[in-house]
């Protein structure tokens, strides 16, 4: 669940216990909102237990990780979570389980590795479009020292981005990271670029008469992460190896000359070439059939941010800012972002909840710096028809942007509304139209859609019921339910707790009630002598005189049953209370039972209000004049 949480560590060591403790804990990482765990084995009640926990927005078991989706908290959490697994990122751990098929292990890898500097990534690509803006509006800027200075600053993450890769890479792979950053640092070294610049005008420069090419390795993904992936076994080997005085001396010396000539001869021209090909063929269907390309990407990246797959997208976007200076793919990516955040907005919009519109904006604020986990777990997917309403509106987006030759001329970290300045190319000016179009119609489209078909169903236990809890008619109105007990999804039904005649609040002859001071409800003539839950939820207060019980239900709504008047008096002697404080109850179940002709034999009333102790939070409470079939005596408007 969802709510608000602050005592971080606590929800660590709840997450650790669930999933069996710290000696089921093989590894620990985390990208902008989870806590992707690898475990041992997987505990069955897990994924069940975390979800339910408050701070959690959601669990997905994907590419061999338990993956706990916490959003912007979830760097505390982690902290928390190494403090108390003694886990860093050079403890080698034993018998860890195998990460499943190589597709899941690259995923897991690419996460690992991208994670922890992604925001690094995403404050430079900010630095570049507002460099861009400024350009734009003030064009001598470009001529200046002070753009030189803050130009530099932006493009130093991705210069050196092989380094940045060699830390996380040599923590995932546990390798020494010291021998890591040597080792690429030789990759981006200046002599080496300025080698390269002299084999491309025809030198020939051979190391142990080996020819070399003029492949580069700044900017550049895959190299540095089979260098390091290499040098891992490479060191392992060493260890094993060499004598334990020598080792710390040879293993970085034999690792060094082994591991960076061979990267600089076969490993780097293999795996840049190979990340240059995926890109070239994303960039073939990109330029002949854009409209399908951008569709694509519009109505399928958000699936793939759920499966936790995201990541492996990296290297071929890098590689065509590599080589092109622009990218079309993170263009169609801000649009489908966004739609996921025009979806929570109409959500907002529609909803009468508080809950509903607390977390949506919770999750919209998150999304404008591009991180939409928290609107696709907190309301997009969690009504499904947010979701494809959203990934559609995506799509649509992404189709008609296609048309304006869209691009990105900046490396966006996390693409989305902040990033949209990206696009403002002199050399592509119809591009920048693109985006803000696509952005338009991935904003408003949604909202319309939503406003027109509703929201759906509401599937998060937390919201109130493990089953569905809305109808909807083809126009997405609400319609009453078929059934008794079942709820709109903005609105609570509460049943009638006992036999017998309703009467209005204000007939009541007892002023705290009639007044409606203690807030709305209703009240009951009773005909019978057992009380029942109206909904399902908890008993949260029993009166020591055993003559009110209240309850709160699964939906938050709070409720007071008062069995008569002053019966307070009789202390608890006509009552037998039949549940206990805590417990949880199902609508229908036995509450208590009262003795109504004692009671009025002492001369006091036996009418029965029940009130809407929090009234206050709600939209509306309709009551019912009549007793229906469906025994709702009241309809709670959130």
């Amino acid at each position: 669940m969802s709510d608000k949480v602050r005592d971080y560590p606590k929800l660590a060591k709840d997450i650790l216990d669930a999933v069996g403790g710290k000696e089921n804990v093989s590894n620990v990482a985390r990208c902008a909102t989870r806590l992707r765990i690898v475990l041992k084995t997987d505990p069955p009640e897990a994924k069940r237990l975390v979800s339910q926990m408050p701070g959690v927005i959601s669990v997905v078991e994907r590419g061999g990780q338990f993956q706990v989706v916490i959003g912007q908290h979830v760097g505390e959490v982690y902290q928390a979570f190494l403090d108390l697994t003694g886990l860093d990122s050079d403890t080698p751990v034993e018998g860890e389980k195998p990460q499943g098929t190589i597709v899941n292990r690259v995923i897991a890898t690419m996460s690992a590795v991208f994670a922890p500097f992604i925001y690094i990534l995403a404050a430079a690509g900010i630095l570049q479009g507002l460099l861009i803006l400024i350009n734009l509006v003030f064009p001598a800027f470009a001529e200046t020292g002070t753009y030189e200075v803050f130009s530099l600053i932006s493009w130093a993450p991705f210069v050196f981005l092989p380094i940045l890769i060699a830390i996380t890479a040599s923590k995932h792979f546990r390798s020494n990271t010291y021998i890591a950053i040597a080792a690429t640092g030789a990759l981006v070294s200046p002599t080496l670029t300025e080698l390269a610049g002299r084999i491309g005008e025809g030198e020939s420069v051979s190391f142990l008469g080996f020819a070399l090419s003029e492949t580069t390795y700044t900017s550049t993904v895959l190299p540095a992460l089979f260098l390091v992936w290499g040098l891992s076994y490479l060191e392992r080997f060493l260890d094993k190896t060499l004598n334990e005085t020598i080792r710390p001396l040879f293993t970085p010396f034999f690792a060094l000359i082994i591991a960076v000539p061979l990267a600089i001869m076969v490993i780097g021209p293999i795996t840049a070439t190979g990340a240059n090909v995926i890109a070239d063929g994303y960039n073939v269907l990109a330029n002949n059939a854009p409209a399908l390309a951008g569709a694509l990407i519009g109505a399928f990246w958000q699936v793939f941010v759920i499966f936790g797959v995201h990541w492996g997208i990296t290297p071929m976007v890098l590689a065509n800012y590599d080589q092109y200076g622009m990218d079309s793919f993170q263009a169609y990516q801000t649009i489908a972002v966004i739609a996921q955040v025009g979806a929570v907005l109409g959500v907002i919009i529609k909803t009468k909840r508080k809950e509903i519109k607390q977390v949506g904006t919770s999750a919209g604020i998150t999304g404008l710096f591009g991180i939409t986990e928290p609107a696709i777990y907190g309301i997009t997917l969690r009504f499904k028809k947010p979701f494809i309403i959203g990934s559609i509106s995506g799509a649509i987006g992404c189709i008609v942007a296609s048309f304006f030759n869209p691009y990105y001329f900046a490396y966006a970290g996390l693409p989305g509304p902040l990033t949209i300045v990206n696009a403002i190319s002199p050399d592509y000016p119809s591009s920048i139209w693109g985006v803000l179009i696509g952005v338009a119609i991935a904003i408003v489209l949604p909202v319309v859609l939503i406003q027109i078909f509703g929201f759906g169903d509401d599937t998060a236990k937390q919201a109130g019921s493990d089953t569905l809890v809305e109808e909807q008619n083809d126009t997405g109105n609400l319609e009453p339910a078929t059934s008794a007990g079942k709820k709109f999804m903005n609105e609570e039904n509460v049943l009638i707790p006992v036999k017998g005649s309703l009467v209005k609040l204000e007939d009541v002859p007892d002023q705290v009630f009639a007044s409606g001071a203690m807030g709305k409800g209703i009240a009951i003539e009773p005909e019978d002598d057992r009380v029942t839950a109206p909904f399902e939820g908890e008993v949260t207060f029993v009166a020591p005189s055993k003559h009110a019980i209240g309850l709160k239900s699964t939906g938050g709504v709070e409720v007071l049953i008062h069995v008569g008047l002053d019966t307070v008096e009789l202390d608890g002697k006509p009552f037998t209370i039949e549940v206990s404080v805590g417990e949880h109850v199902q609508a229908g179940d036995l509450l208590m039972a009262f003795d109504k002709q004692m009671i009025e034999q002492k001369g006091l009333k036996s009418i029965i209000p029940v009130i809407i102790t929090n009234t206050k939070e709600y939209a509306d409470i309709v009551l019912s004049e009549t007793i229906s079939t469906d025994k709702v005596i009241m309809t709670i408007v959130k």
